[in-house]
């Protein structure tokens, strides 16, 4: 009878340590699927930087040439525009860049979290059933 008290608290003990292990697993290529989705969301948004940066540098020469302005280039413009845009661009990609990273840490957090856990369940069970083995 105590055969199979040792038997099943073993039984449980490993699927409960499977189940933690595959879980921190899981959720890890979860964040890490999520860094990568960001990271393509982060392309995206600055492609759609670039050209809109480009349609105002356009406008601005348009403007200037009709306009017979003196004294300011199209290119000292240009170059403004593009310092200006250029250090807003530099923070954006940082953020984008640590949030990535937040979440790639966040991903190996679980699965370490998920290993600790397993392991006590492991420890936990070994106890139970040295107790419920016959003397």
């Amino acid at each position: 009878m105590s055969f199979f008290i040792v038997a099943a608290i073993a039984t449980s003990t490993a699927v409960s340590v499977y189940g933690q292990v595959e879980a921190g697993k899981a959720q890890q290529e979860s964040l890490e699927r999520q860094a990568e989705e960001e990271k393509l969301a982060a392309e995206a948004r600055e492609l759609q930087r670039r050209q809109e940066l480009n349609k105002v540098l356009a406008a601005n020469a348009v403007s200037m040439a009709a306009g017979g302005v003196s004294g300011v280039t199209p290119e000292s413009i240009a170059l403004e525009s593009a310092k200006q845009v250029s250090a807003s661009e530099g923070m954006i990609a940082v953020s984008d860049k640590l949030k990535q990273a937040q979440l790639r840490r966040q991903g190996a957090m679980a699965r370490s979290t998920a290993n600790i856990g397993a392991t006590s369940t492991l420890l936990d069970g070994a106890g139970k059933t040295a107790k419920a083995m016959p003397e």
